[in-house]
């Protein structure tokens, strides 16, 4: 009948991040999205619509990510410091999701 055994693994959604380029799961990286309005937000929920960038949870990549420019490039605008300032303070303090 084909097919391998009756173990159903479940494929696991892998993201690159934009600071250190190390692919993760999605689901242990924070979403940047640009929406279809051209507004720049943090998607904690990774559902929200609009092109979407990843980042590790952690203030270095941000750095390096915001050194590099590579959410610039990935979300093709500019990034407002808010977004950064909001994004340094959530992985600082990991707020409630």
């Amino acid at each position: 009948m084909g097919g391998k055994g009756g173990v159903h693994m479940k494929k696991i959604p892998m993201r690159q991040c934009t600071g250190c380029n190390e692919r993760r799961e999605k689901k242990e990286l924070i979403r940047i999205i640009r929406t279809p309005e051209e507004e720049i937000i943090v998607d904690f929920t990774g559902k929200k619509n609009g092109r979407g960038a990843y980042i590790c949870n952690s203030v270095e990549c941000l750095q390096l990510a915001r050194k590099k420019k590579s959410l610039e490039r990935s979300l093709k605008t500019t990034i407002p410091e808010a977004v950064y300032q909001e994004l340094e303070e959530e992985m600082r303090h990991g707020g409630d999701r």
